[in-house]
Parts: structure tokens; C-alpha cells; sequence
């Protein structure tokens, strides 16, 4: 599959323009890194079937299609056809979605996708955003369960993290690194290198893969495998476009989404490799013992009734996952 560079402006008047037979788009989110990002991994896995299942697929660029908010409004738009995008973005149509980020709530990510597909809620998410012109098709692991960078100080226990300033997405994570005792500030990811080597923040939650793949291994030294969340982001789809599909189409597209998912779902299972990669950057990977991981883990519980969510959410969470 060709993957295309065009300017977010260029975008979308050739989406404009286009047929609605036209090619499906499918906006990437991190480089074309088929060993280590597990969100390219679905968008190749979904294209690829697309195309030999007679829909006309391509990929674009990371950011080529313009960043989150754009890629959001176009998707809502039906300008966009698919889109690989961070959960906040689906969570400020449907707050359900942050529920999948919760620390430590899941046992592993089985338990995830249990709580998704047999206790119904990916369709409870969809309820929420399909209305506003998104589907959410899948939620997408980047990389394994996250973890804890640090460039100065090493966690090998909870009481670690205390006045470590780390660097957060959002809100969210400013709460959990309160609840953990250590700091939070938002930065936004093209200013993490700076904001890491300027000392602004000493280190960020990720999935492993992260700073072999962004270059951040000059300035990370320690990797804590805390298996805090899943690594959550989502592929989202126009609800123009899925509802203008054929009956076979829409088949497709389902079957397509089923491929990508257990692509995905299986790179993630095993971190043994991208971790020795991480050791062979220089970076010490640390294991938590159980004892703190479970102070972490009982840390964490303040979290969820504070996740901003819609009324009940927390309660089909609990549900889904048989609490």
C-alpha cells in the first residue's frame, strides 16, 4: 500500500472533490513501524484487506491530514473516512471511552476486550459518538500495557514516585500522578524531547516501543514495566461514510476491522523483544514486584469515580468486567 504525503489544506479539497466511490483514506497517527507501533499495524491490516477485497484503500502520513482536532472535525464531517486517533478526542464525544484507560482496572487486556465486545461496550461508546458523525471501530493498543520513562530517577517502588514531575496528556494523568504523589504537567508530544532534557518534566507513561520509535533513548534511562492501562487509542470511521456502504461493503469493512484487530492484538502480546531493544539503547528496564504493583494498583482506586465519564459509565464498566 503507497503511503501518502499531502498537506492537511490539499486534503480536503481532494476529499471535497472526490466521488463518494472514492478511495477510503485512512490517516495514520506514528511512523509506518510494523514491528513496534500496534496502531500501524491495524491501519495496515485494515487497508490491505480493503484493497484485496476490492475497496480502494490508502494511508496517509501521520499529521498529513492535519492533527487530533482536525482529523476529528473532518471524520465528523465525512471529509475523512478512518482515522487513527488518541481516545481523548473520542472520549470529548463520548466520555465512556476514558474508561479503558483507567489504571489498573483491567486484570490484562483479555479482560478489555471482553468487556468491549461481550459486555456491549464499544456499542455503548458508539451510542454517544455515532450521533455526532463518528464511529468508533475499534479500540487500538500502541504498544504493550504502559510503563513509567524516567531520565533521573529510577521507580522500583511506589514511594518512588514522590515529586517525580512527570509529563501528562491531560487532566487524567495530572489526577493519577497526584494520587501516586509525584506531579504532573501537560506538555504537549512535539515538546516532550525539550521539555525531558530541559528537566520541565522527568519522564512520561508509555508503552515501551515509545522512545525507540520517537528517538528519546538519549535521554531515558530507566523504564519501569508497571503495566499500568492499556495503551489505548482508537480507530474511528465517518458515519457518512459507513452508512453509504453497500450491504458487502459494510461486510467488508467488518471483516476488515476483525483482521486489524487480532493484528494488533498480537503484536502486543509479547513485550520480551522491545524490551531487550530497550536495554540494548542503554535504558534499564525495571519489573515491579507484586507488593508495588499492588500499592500502585490500590492508589489508583480514586481515580476511577473521578474519570470524567457520563452518568452510569462506571457502572457498565464494574458490569462488563463481572464486578
Amino acid at each position: 500500500m503507497k503511503l501518502t504525503h499531502v498537506s492537511a489544506l490539499s486534503a480536503l479539497a481532494m476529499a471535497v472533490s472526490m466521488p463518494a466511490a472514492a478511495e477510503v483514506k485512512i490517516a495514520l497517527d506514528s511512523p509506518p513501524d510494523l514491528e513496534k507501533s500496534g496502531t500501524y499495524v491495524w491501519a495496515h491490516t485494515f487497508g490491505n484487506y480493503l484493497n484485496e477485497h476490492g475497496m480502494d484503500a490508502e494511508e496517509y502520513e501521520r499529521n498529513s491530514l492535519g492533527e487530533e482536532a482536525e482529523r476529528l472535525d473532518q471524520v465528523s464531517q465525512g471529509l475523512l473516512e478512518v482515522s487513527m486517533s488518541d481516545a481523548k478526542s473520542a472520549g470529548t464525544l463520548n466520555g465512556t471511552v476514558s474508561g479503558a484507560s483507567m489504571p489498573y482496572f483491567f486484570d490484562d487486556l483479555d479482560q478489555l476486550d471482553m468487556a468491549l465486545d461481550k459486555g456491549g461496550m464499544l456499542a455503548r461508546i458508539n451510542e454517544g459518538t455515532t450521533p455526532k458523525g463518528v464511529r468508533v471501530l475499534d479500540l487500538v493498543m500502541t504498544g504493550t500495557a504502559t510503563g513509567i520513562f524516567t531520565t533521573e530517577v529510577p521507580i522500583r517502588a511506589f514511594e518512588d514516585m514522590q515529586n517525580v514531575r512527570m509529563r501528562a496528556l491531560d487532566e487524567v494523568q495530572i489526577n493519577t500522578f497526584e494520587q501516586w504523589g509525584s506531579k504532573g504537567t501537560i506538555v504537549s508530544w512535539s515538546e516532550v524531547p525539550n521539555a525531558l532534557q530541559t528537566g520541565v518534566a522527568g519522564g512520561y507513561i508509555n508503552p515501551a516501543f515509545v522512545p525507540l520509535t520517537y528517538g528519546h533513548t538519549a535521554f531515558i534511562k530507566y523504564f519501569t514495566n508497571a503495566e499500568m492501562s492499556p495503551s489505548v487509542r482508537v480507530a474511528i470511521a465517518s458515519e457518512d461514510w459507513y452508512q453509504s456502504l453497500s450491504d458487502e461493503e459494510r461486510e467488508i469493512v467488518e471483516q476488515a476491522v476483525n483482521a486489524a484487530h487480532e493484528a494488533n492484538r498480537k503484536l502486543v502480546s509479547d513485550d520480551s523483544a522491545v524490551l531487550k531493544q530497550l536495554e540494548e539503547a542503554g535504558i534499564e528496564v525495571i519489573e515491579l514486584t507484586a507488593e508495588e504493583r499492588e500499592k500502585f494498583r490500590a492508589a489508583s482506586q480514586p481515580i476511577y469515580e473521578a474519570t470524567d465519564m457520563p452518568e452510569g459509565a462506571l457502572e457498565a464498566w464494574n458490569t462488563a468486567v463481572g464486578r
